[in-house]
Order: structure tokens, then sequence, then C-alpha cells
């Protein structure tokens, strides 16, 4: 089902919503009173009124991974159910999530390429959503646009995943127009792991040292609620107010899993760990405390689309809104009894901190990291058919006296065609960011960035500009003809209209 931008405005507005709309944007606040962050994460900081926990005081947990409901041919197919629930997250509180089987993070899906996955969503909250497969090489029908809804309370819809693609860390979450940062925010978002032959023979940890780490950030009323902004239309265009959380919301309680700041017993071994920035606007700049006594702190072997060609070693990690970094922490390297906590470098008060390990035991390790890990042919420029250029900025386009956030200056419609590659091509997108930070993800295609730096090796799905950035990247469109979107991944950025289309033909 696809609804023309107006029709949706209106389908909402006639519903229960998580705020009064305005066409420009619906969600997100125009007020004052917020503190903006300076460490380098577009967007304004929300202050929980509940009490916090004290950090690495709860345990870590694992999100549980989802059985098929059944299996057929070469098929597996699930099912999930899209409702409200009461959750503890803060000790003694209670918190009503939007969760994807009414859990936050929603269960983990593991596919392998060669089988198809299926998974059929019943919508049972009150508001329309959108499931979109982050990372997924996804025909367009079950891509997640934005205007794909699922009806509220009991519409249904089934997508397709045929995932003949490299093993990878995926993610799914919520992808409505206007509404993606806080329904995303209220809990809709999930793992995806997705494994081939080539990765599981490699000897890489596995197991229960296979750890998936999904790293949001959220703040909490009083009563143990999520506290999210929502728009005031009466206060827009009045002196003295200003639209801080249109360039992102921040939370000040830092969650891994679901949980504030956990604790994590291991072995004296290799960890491999799936770290993926889910948050809606904080990026983080990972390191581990104490640092080991010798060699990298963290040994990188995958990025957004999967392996890299040989390992890279870091002793922190930069990571955007939706970029994922598949990495090996040797705790070996410690002594028994050591607790290693891991920090945001661009983080203050509590959001300097992450989670905690503790040595807590010796064991045996046959894994190791091999010096080879995927066959990847560099893209070059001579590959390219095609140049584009793509500048995000706030301006160029405004709704009731707010600026917009815009592609070349033009506010999202599902209307607008910003490109159209060719099936089976790949072409040369210069991007580039203004005003403050823009991680930039791009559907379907996989791409590769020239002159990466330290962190963009491989294949990507989302790259991180900093304010004046530029970044250039060939993309490969190598999966499915259709309509498809590319947009920031601030999530407040998105909603204020940061997103354009191009048609793959």
């Amino acid at each position: 089902m696809t609804l023309s931008r107006r029709e949706l405005l209106r389908m909402a507005a006639g519903g229960l919503v998580l705020a009064p709309l305005t066409a420009a944007c619906s969600g997100i606040v125009v007020s004052g009173g917020a503190n903006v962050e300076t460490e380098s994460s577009a967007g304004a900081l929300l202050r929980s009124k509940a009490k916090l926990p004290a950090p690495f005081t709860l345990p870590f947990r694992v999100p549980p991974v989802l059985r098929p409901a059944r299996s057929d041919g070469d098929t597996d197919h699930y099912e999930i159910t899209q409702r409200a629930a009461q959750v503890e997250i803060l000790p003694g509180l209670r918190t009503e999530v939007w969760g994807y089987n009414g859990i936050f993070p929603g269960p983990t899906i593991v596919s392998r390429r060669g089988r198809r996955t299926v998974v059929r969503h019943r919508n049972e909250l009150p508001v329309p959503v959108v499931v979109h497969l982050h990372g997924g090489r996804t025909p367009p029908e079950s891509d997640g646009y934005p205007t794909d809804l699922v009806k509220a309370s009991g519409g249904t819809k089934e997508y397709a995943y045929p995932l003949d693609q490299p093993a990878a860390t995926l993610w799914y979450h919520d992808h409505r127009m206007d509404f993606t940062g806080p329904q995303v925010y209220r809990g809709l978002a999930g793992l995806h792991l997705h494994h081939d032959d080539e990765e599981e023979a490699l000897p890489l940890p596995r197991g229960d040292r296979d750890v998936p780490l999904m790293i949001t950030d959220r703040a909490f009323d009083e009563d143990g609620s999520f506290s999210y902004p929502s728009v005031d239309p009466s206060l827009q265009g009045k002196p003295g107010v200003t639209g801080d959380f249109m360039s992102g919301v921040l939370g000040d309680c830092v969650l891994v899993n679901g949980v504030p700041w956990p604790v994590m017993e291991v072995t004296a071994a290799r960890y491999r760990f799936r770290v993926l920035n889910a948050s809606n606007a904080r990026r983080y700049l990972l390191a581990l405390d104490p640092p080991p006594p010798d060699g990298a702190a963290f040994t990188q072997i995958g990025s957004d689309q999967g392996l890299l060609a040989a390992p890279v070693g870091h002793d922190e990690l930069q990571i955007a809104q939706a970029e994922r970094f598949d990495v090996i922490v040797d705790f070996s390297r410690y002594p028994i009894g050591t607790q290693v906590t891991l920090r945001n470098k661009l983080g203050k008060d509590g959001t300097g901190d992450v989670m905690r390990f503790i040595v807590a035991r010796r064991g045996s390790d046959d894994s190791r990291i091999p010096d080879r890990l995927a066959d990847i042919r560099p893209l070059s420029r001579s590959d390219a058919v095609a140049e584009r250029e793509f500048t995000f900025e706030r301006g160029g386009a405004e709704h009731d006296g707010v600026t917009l956030w815009t592609v070349n200056g033009t506010p999202f419609s599902p209307d607008t065609i910003a490109a159209t590659p060719r099936l089976g091509t790949v072409e040369l997108w210069k991007l580039r960011a203004q005003n403050v930070p823009h991680p930039i993800h791009i559907h379907l295609a996989p791409f590769q960035v020239l002159d990466p730096g330290p962190y963009a090796g491989g294949w990507k799905d989302t790259v991180d500009l900093r304010s004046g950035d530029q970044a250039e990247v060939l993309v490969k469109f190598d999966g499915y003809r259709g309509k498809y979107v590319f947009h920031c991944h601030n999530l407040e950025h998105e909603d204020m209209m940061m997103m354009a289309n191009f048609d793959v033909r």
C-alpha cells in the first residue's frame, strides 16, 4: 500500500499519534530550554527526570534469537507482532516500549545465504508502521519505503528478503515517513545476523563469544516512560523559540541491548563484538579503559556490509548512527579480575560510559584472526558510468516558518526522483555535509568509499560525514529495479525531510 504524503498525514492525524502534527515535522519539538551538546553529535540533550541506575550495576543480556514459524524448501518464515508492552529498563520502574514482539531490542533474526527469509509483521500498535531491513539488498516492495504503511491496530504485511549477499550484521527498524525518530526511540529496532559458508569457515570466535552490542541513548520521565520531545504547533514562529531538537534528540542514559550501562563477565579469550550504533542522533568514539598492554584495543574484521579484506587494528572506534563495526577484543591480554570499561570519548558525565567487562576466568580459546578475511575487488573511478553530487544541509525550503533539512536544497517528496541509475552499473556519488554532521545511508546499493580513512573501509551502506566533509562513494547498483531512498540517518533530520529518491532502471 502506497500513500501520497498528503494522504499519509491525513491518516496519521485521524488516529492516535505521538504528537500533534505539522506537514513539515511530526514528532519533533520546536521549543527552547534544551542543552545543545558540543561533543560532535548534532542535537539537543534531554535530561532524565527519573532516577538512573549507577553505571555497571545491571547485568548484560543478549536479545533472544527468533525461531522460524516454519521452514519449507529454500525459505524460512518468521512472524513478528509489533505491540506495546511494559518492561523494566530502570530498576523499580516500568517503561512502555513499542517493540517487535513487545521487547526492546526486538528478537534477533539469523539467516543464511542461499535461503530466503520471509517475515510476516502484524501491527497491533495504534499508529501505522513501516519495516526497513537496514543493509539488506531487498526488492522495492519489501524494502520499507517510507509510505508503504502497515495499518494500525491489526494491519499485516509480509516482507520477503532474498538475502543473496555476503554475511553481515544487518538490523531492522521502523521507517515510517515523518515518524522514524519517535518510533525507533520507543523501541522499534532489532538485529538481523546474516551468515554464509565463507564466513563460517573462518576460525573466528563463535557461540557465546560472538556477541551483538546495540548501543542506544534514551532519556526517561519521572515515571520511567521514554522522554521524547513532541511538536506544539502553537509555539512555532514565536519570538525566543528555538528548534534545537530538530537537529537531533540525545538522551543522557546509554543502553546496550536495552540495558543501562551493563556489566558483562567475560573469559580471558577473544570475543567477536558486532557493534551497532542504533541511536537517533548520537555519535560515539569508543575506547577501552584501561587499554590492553600491547597491540590495538580493537581488531576490525567487518563493516556495514560484511567482512573486510583483511583485519585492521584500532585503538578507538568512531561510529555514527546506523554504522556497524565487527571487531575482535582479546581479553586474554588482561589479568583475571580486571575491570575493562568501554568508554565514549565524545560523551560527558553519564554519556561518557557505555558498559563494563569483567575478566572473570581463564578458558580455552581455539579462535584466531586470519590475515585474509574476504575477497573484495576494489572499485575505481573508471568503473563509474555517471557522477552525481548531493549536499545535505538545513536550508533551501521552509514550512510554516520552519527551515527544513534538505538534499540539494529540496525536501523529500515521494514524487521527486533525484537519480536514475541503471541496474548493473556503478556510479560515483559525491556526498557533502553542511551545518552539522550527517551519516548518509543509501538503501539497496552497497558502496565503497574513495580515500576511506581508518573507519570506512570495505563495503558500506552508511558513511559518516562531519560538517563540511565530502565523501566520494562508488555505489554498485546490482540488486533490483525500482524506487528506493537515501537519507541522513540522524533520524530527526530524516523526519525533517533530509531524504531523496533514486529509481533503479
